[in-house]
């Protein structure tokens, strides 16, 4: 149980705790925090009642059958457990995947330290989980830039050691790392960072983007304030423009705007890009970056679809279910790198428990798993629907004992943090830069459509075909020709080459005459 009492601070100190304590939850992309009563309690986050204050929709059985049919696969532990439990126009990229085959997925982390911990690894489990199911391309953005500025502000402006732009480069290195290691597929899978991708269509998406949002609307969706850095206000365009399949020309086919290739005409061909729908697996507290983002989808010169999201819960912090994990509270968190005694350490010291301040009472009343939090970390990681069950009805009756919970959870984490750690061993520095190579990404989508999806964008999404597109050209631009001259694309860049280079041998050789056409001496 958490209190709001300072044990011998002097006043200011139990002003300053008494400021902060929320009259009513907290959550947002920098804050997470469970309403405190007048007596110092935290409260449990209460979902549905953010749900109800910023109008998400739970999700209810009829997307669990919706989902079951377009897949023909069970919905996601995640889902049945209602821990994934809200979303933003799920139904309509289920209608869209089985009409035309595709969409992209995309999701984020922000690295804040050199491992990430369970909590994140959360929405990265269920992410992987979706594109094994639907077989789509799948983007996940480093916010490294955006941590970097988050700390810099919240310091005053001072640059404390740790916290310079290439160790936040460092951390989502080491990230990245660890997201590759929880099995996502390279073929379909393109992984970056801010500091060293962002450019080219991307940036001229943000500064569009930008344009859009003002500076009140930013202040008011992130608590803003006029001591904010620049940086921060207009981060945001930043992460709503990497949900546009348009950002990522190349993962599609087509060229990007970056040197020496650079031809502002090619926006043209990049019409269809903006035909595809995105949906974006996320904790609850990213959900006021894409409310932004849905607002102007399509007052973009190149008009997307409004992204869908799929929302999850918090995986909640060792102390209780009053906030989440955190990276810079070692004791909130178990984290991918620590060892066996680390993690049974952790939660035999830490973990809130819902039992009952005595054996005896125990044994007579029962406990509370839903307060509890290694049932709580089962709940997220246990597999068996039938076991985890089995082990609330023992918990409640009292047959089961606080320590056997523990010693239950401590197991199932040992295993997976273990797992997971031979699986980091294996991703080598060659390896990342695979994945953060901008490339084609190959995806079969709807295996009703005839894996077509797996051509790019053309061809299967009709929205481009009614906006004017030709439908096949890329398509066929993105298949070897059997006559073996290449494609279209490729076809047009030699003669274009041919003729730089022929324009290059005529320079060459007036420079070896005079201006007056005499050789030079």
């Amino acid at each position: 149980m958490a209190t709001s009492e300072a044990v011998g601070a002097p006043p200011a100190v139990n002003a300053t705790i008494e400021a902060k304590k929320p009259a009513t939850q907290l959550i947002d992309p920098y804050n997470v925090a469970g309403q405190v009563d007048d007596s110092g309690n935290i409260k449990a986050i209460d979902y549905d009642q953010h749900s109800k204050d910023f109008a998400v929709p739970l999700l209810t059985q009829q997307h669990f059958d919706r989902f079951e049919a377009v897949t023909g696969k069970p919905v996601h532990r995640l889902m049945r457990r209602k821990l994934v439990f809200s979303h933003r126009d799920f139904d309509k990229i289920l209608d869209f995947y089985e009409k035309h085959g595709s969409f992209m997925l995309y999701t984020g982390r922000g690295p804040s330290s050199g491992s990430m911990h369970l909590g994140h690894t959360v929405p990265f489990l269920f992410t992987k989980e979706l594109q094994e199911l639907f077989d789509v391309p799948l983007v996940i953005m480093m916010t490294d830039d955006e941590k970097y500025l988050f700390t810099r502000n919240k310091n005053d402006g001072v640059q404390k050691k740790g916290s310079a732009v290439e160790d936040f480069l460092h951390y989502s290195h080491d990230n990245i790392k660890d997201i590759i290691a929880l099995g996502f597929d390279p073929a379909k899978t393109f992984i970056y960072t801010d500091y060293e991708y962002v450019g080219g269509h991307f940036y001229w998406n943000t500064s569009e983007f930008e344009s859009l949002v003002t500076h009140n609307q930013a202040s008011g969706a992130f608590g803003w304030n006029g001591s904010t850095n620049v940086g921060l206000v207009a981060y945001g365009a930043k992460q709503c423009v990497a949900a546009f399949p348009s950002s990522y020309p190349e993962l599609y086919g087509y060229p990007d705007y970056r040197p020496p290739e650079f031809n502002p005409e090619a926006k043209r061909r990049f019409g269809p890009l903006a035909s595809i729908p995105t949906l974006i697996p996320c904790a609850i507290d990213q959900e006021p970056y894409f409310r932004i983002l849905r607002d102007r989808c399509e007052r973009m010169t190149d008009p997307h679809p409004k992204t869908s999201l799929i929302l999850s819960k918090f995986l909640t912090a060792l102390q209780g279910p009053g906030g989440k994990m955190s990276a810079s509270d070692p004791n909130s968190a178990i984290f991918m790198s620590d060892k066996p005694k680390q993690i049974k350490d952790k939660i035999n010291k830490h973990a809130f428990s819902g039992g009952r301040e005595s054996l005896e009472e125990h044994r007579k009343h029962g406990g509370n798993p839903d307060v509890d939090v290694a049932y709580t970390y089962l709940s997220y990681f246990l597999d068996s629907d039938e076991e985890l069950e089995d082990l609330a009805t023992k918990y409640r009756s009292g047959e089961m004992l606080t320590g056997e919970m523990k010693a239950r959870c401590i197991s199932e984490l040992q295993a997976f943090v273990g797992d997971f750690q031979k699986k980091r061993e294996g991703v080598t520095d060659e390896i990342m830069r695979n994945f953060t190579r901008p490339r084609k990404l190959v995806f079969g989508g709807n295996p009703n459509l005839g894996g077509k999806a797996s051509d790019g964008v053309p061809g299967l999404f009709k929205t481009a075909e009614a906006n004017g597109e030709a439908n096949g050209e890329a398509s066929a631009e993105s298949k070897e020709r059997e006559d073996g001259r290449g494609t279209k694309s490729e076809r047009k860049a030699a003669k274009l080459a041919e003729k730089k280079a022929e324009k290059e041998k005529e320079k060459l050789a007036l420079r070896g005459k005079g201006e007056d056409g005499e050789a030079a001496s």
